[in-house]
């Protein structure tokens, strides 16, 4: 729970203080066509899984060498660095997944009204969750007991699993790899999650990383199908002349790690047109959309932005980890959208690849809202109240229709008075899934909605709509 916190308030400080100067809007139509139908998407699913959940730890990080709270190691798997991490890798000989069922996993999120995925085809430890000929360090490799399962290309099978369900599709991929011997370098002890070498200093081994980079993002993007989205992790692997040293963690990168963007991103748009990239936190042409991490923008920002953000309390599966409830993820959705951004909500599959009972149960929950409500959510863009702007609204993006979201105990009276020039043009008010009318009177620019407490007026939120 430490690292959630941290990383928080990192990101938080990061997003609000860096972001708006970083991003660059495409140029590409293919892009900005995509990036439009992406925004009206408003909800997906991202899922964090690898070796690290047999032992229920934080994904990948227990490995780097540093000391922070999230890299912590427990003694029990190892009581030296070096034993730890060898322990931590061998993971792979006993990882078996024999429950996955991912055909589920879909229909539990189209259910919740998600439109979109992104899976951890590799996080920074380096193991593949995908059927890569880059190495053996892999869920398909002999060396993992999976591999002679039938369903062994895990990441193929959820991407048609999901596409199956109507979801778009998109690889999470770990830029740095800290099982490649090209960017930890077993002749030089790690010292933290950069690269352990100067690039400069020895060019030809950070080339062989690149092209080992590149070669799996190709096996990616040419042979899993159709894929939306490319969200690039990892961002201390980046061209020098990108670093802000405001952002306390970017000063920590020494070394000029340029991983050839232009490259990567001209090979993924050949085999994917349209294809939207997220280069995470390192701004400019190869971002986007933005992503801030576990916290969410507290006014409309002037560029695309999904806030990812855990179901639980951890990016991976630990057992007895503390769930949201059910009111917590709507109305953390309904104040996403309400600001112009989209939810990517992140479940941890177990060891077995199973998701926990309470995220199916949220998951439910979710879409049961959904299923009234969802015309507030989707197809929509923000509208603020000029005079309070912690009033939450939405407007069609044809403009026929406004919703103002009430977070608030439905035994408890509406009382509504918001000076908003863009809802003088409608002339009725009424509560979404019951056949209750509200008086809506006008005055000037205000919009008065009065009314005494409305039985069945909504569970977690009430929606109203003004057309």
């Amino acid at each position: 729970m430490l690292r959630l916190f941290l990383l928080c308030s990192l990101f938080s400080v990061y997003f609000a203080q860096a972001q708006q100067n970083h991003y660059t809007a495409p140029i590409d139509s293919l892009v900005i066509k995509k990036l439009s139908i992406w925004q009206n998407w408003k909800f997906g699913l991202l899922m964090h899984w690898g070796t690290y959940s047999q032992w229920g730890v934080v994904e990948s990080w227990s490995i780097c060498p540093e000391d922070e709270g999230w890299t912590q190691r427990d003694s029990i798997h190892g009581k030296t660095y070096e034993a730890y991490k060898k322990n931590y890798e061998s993971l792979q000989h006993s990882f078996n997944p024999v429950q996955f069922d991912p055909a589920r996993w879909a229909a539990a999120a189209k259910h919740a009204g998600m439109k979109y995925v992104i899976f951890t085809t590799k996080h920074h430890d380096g193991f593949c969750m995908f059927d890569t000929r880059q190495t053996d360090y892999k869920i398909s490799s002999p060396n993992t007991p999976f591999s002679s399962h039938p369903r062994a290309n895990i990441a193929a099978e959820i991407f048609n699993a999901f596409r199956k369900e109507g979801l778009a599709t998109g690889a999470y991929f770990s830029k740095p790899d800290w099982h490649n011997e090209n960017y930890w370098w077993p002749y030089f002890p790690p010292k933290d999650r950069n690269t352990n070498y100067d690039p400069k200093k020895y060019p030809q081994r950070w080339e062989a990383f690149k092209q080992f980079t590149y070669n799996q993002i190709e096996e990616l993007m040419s042979g899993y199908g159709k894929m939306d989205i490319l969200w690039l992790d990892g961002g201390w692997v980046r061209p020098a002349n990108s670093i802000d040293t405001s952002v306390e963690w970017e000063r920590g990168i020494k070394f000029e790690q340029d991983i050839d963007m232009a490259k990567i991103a001209g090979m993924a748009r050949r085999y994917q047109p349209g294809l939207l990239i997220v280069d995470r936190s390192v701004g400019g042409v190869y971002e986007n959309y933005t992503t801030p991490e576990q916290q969410i923008p507290d006014h409309l920002l002037s560029y695309p932005w999904e806030t990812c953000m855990t179901m639980a309390g951890s990016w991976s599966h630990v057992p007895g980890d503390t769930y949201k409830t059910t009111a917590s993820l709507i109305q953390t959705l309904i104040k996403i959208v309400a600001r112009g951004g989209n939810l990517l909500l992140n479940i941890g599959p177990d060891a077995q690849g199973r998701w926990d009972d309470t995220a199916y149960a949220r998951l439910q929950e979710i879409g049961d809202w959904m299923n009234i409500n969802g015309e507030s959510i989707y197809n929509t863009k923000p509208l603020m109240d000029q005079v309070h702007p912690a009033t939450l609204m939405t407007i069609s993006n044809s403009g026929n229709s406004a919703y103002i979201f009430l977070i608030q105990d439905p035994a408890d009276p509406i009382a509504l008075e918001i000076d908003q020039p863009a809802l003088k043009k409608f002339t009725k008010a009424e509560i979404l899934g019951t056949k209750v009318r509200l008086a809506f009177k006008k005055q000037g620019n205000q919009i008065m909605i009065h009314s005494s407490p409305i039985k069945n007026a909504g569970k977690y939120a009430i929606v109203i709509k003004c057309s």
